[in-house]
């Protein structure tokens, strides 16, 4: 294994998947820390934990102990992925982390980079923007675990950090990897927040990260590391599954909620109402079997907007509401695979690592890009998956993903 790569949820660690593949290198995404070795034909592990809105303190015991995994493996390099939304409080998680893995493998200058552009995230001056507007103005500041409420990254980060946080500007480097290695070399600062608009930008930066021990981001900046090791673009393969397919989603993000009403006017829904799921009106088997028995492409979901959410959480509890709806989807997850569904979608971070987990899956082989993020995902010869971050997709992101998992590359 070359590049050993930590994800603080399995959306975005799929996501991470998804770029590395594409650029050639053999990829495998691990659910938690394996228990033995790595096949002797990858080249970059991702080991996927859900760590993200989980204690700083246990995310950090995590963190060390898949970067133990990964370094038995003979990784030369670290990646420590966060959201392209940077998704974290004053807390953490992603500055405790980082300064974890940093101070573990003695990285002295570390960059710091969320951006994703083919997803509309960019970087500049130190802000990261969501499209055309500011992460504080993008629908991010309504998220339930992880409300955004400041796009400065340097104040957020500096505010989770016990290090020193600097910035590499957009100037810098658009002026290329040489550029980019030298303001690295000089800065004062441990933690670089580094500007990038385009994927040309990420390309650079990837390349100046050649021979540091960690780097830190969203999936965007691996773009430029695979070249480091020789790796170059290759098409993914990948084979179709037939059978039924069935979608999950616990995103409350504004795009799922607009793939959703866009789904809705094509295909069956069934909304899950938490109070119910507290309460136990509302069960697991009789979710999944109305998605088995519903017929086109059938959608449950309890995905709601934020005046929704807010009245839930004040009458429940924010992670009381959040733990029930998480069990809830692991179980409807395992029902729907006992009574034969072999395509699962699944929208938002916690709800897809619940699924993930509910199944038992310890590892799952990259297949090839539906949107910008999200990759087809074998996880037996009978079962395929599709992960999606929340934020991501098109409107018709649900139609698409079931039509890429049906057939083959």
């Amino acid at each position: 294994m070359l590049l050993g790569c930590i994800g603080d949820d399995f959306t975005g660690s799929s996501d991470l998947a998804n770029t590395l593949a594409k650029q050639g290198m053999r990829t495998v995404q691990y659910t938690g820390v394996p228990d033995g070795p790595a096949a002797d034909d990858v080249q970059a592990g991702v080991v996927a934990l859900k760590s993200r809105s989980i204690d700083p303190d246990e995310a950090v015991r995590l963190t060390l102990q898949a970067l133990d995994w990964l370094r038995e493996q003979g990784c030369r390099q670290i990646f420590f992925k966060y959201c392209s939304t940077f998704d974290s409080t004053a807390k953490g998680n992603i500055g405790p982390v980082a300064d974890a893995l940093a101070e573990t493998l003695d990285a002295q200058k570390v960059i710091v980079c969320p951006a994703f552009p083919g997803a509309g995230r960019s970087v500049y001056q130190g802000y990261l923007f969501v499209k055309d507007r500011l992460l504080n103005e993008s629908g991010m500041e309504n998220h339930p675990l992880t409300p955004m409420t400041d796009a400065d990254l340097r104040r957020l980060m500096a505010a989770q950090s016990r290090h020193p946080v600097g910035h590499i500007p957009a100037e810098t480097v658009f002026a290329g990897r040489a550029a980019i290695a030298d303001a690295m070399d000089t800065a004062s600062e441990r933690m670089l927040i580094v500007d990038a608009l385009r994927d040309a930008d990420l390309v650079e930066i990837g390349a100046a990260a050649k021979g540091q021990p960690l780097v830190t981001g969203g999936s965007g900046v691996a773009l430029g590391l695979p070249a480091n090791f020789g790796c170059t673009p290759t098409p993914v393969p990948w084979q179709g599954q037939g059978g039924k397919a069935a979608i999950l989603s616990g995103s409350c993000s504004t795009a799922t909620r607009g793939q959703i009403a866009h789904h809705l006017e094509r295909h069956p829904g069934l909304k899950i109402d938490v109070a119910q799921v507290i309460d136990g009106t509302q069960t697991p088997e009789e979710v999944a079997r109305w998605l088995v028995g519903a017929d086109g492409l059938p959608l449950a979901y309890s995905s709601a907007d934020p005046g929704e959410v807010r009245a839930v959480q004040d009458t429940h509890g924010r992670e009381a509401s959040a733990d029930a709806l998480e069990s809830f989807f692991g179980a409807v997850a395992r029902h729907l695979v006992e009574m034969g569904v072999t395509r699962l979608l699944t929208a938002g971070g916690e709800t897809s690592g619940a699924v993930v987990e509910a199944l038992a899956l310890d590892s799952l082989r990259i297949g090839p890009e539906i949107d910008p993020g999200v990759p087809a995902l074998r996880a037996r010869d009978d079962l395929v998956l599709a992960l999606k971050s929340g934020n991501f997709g098109s409107e018709d992101y649900f139609e698409k993903a079931a039509a890429l998992l049906e057939r083959d590359a």
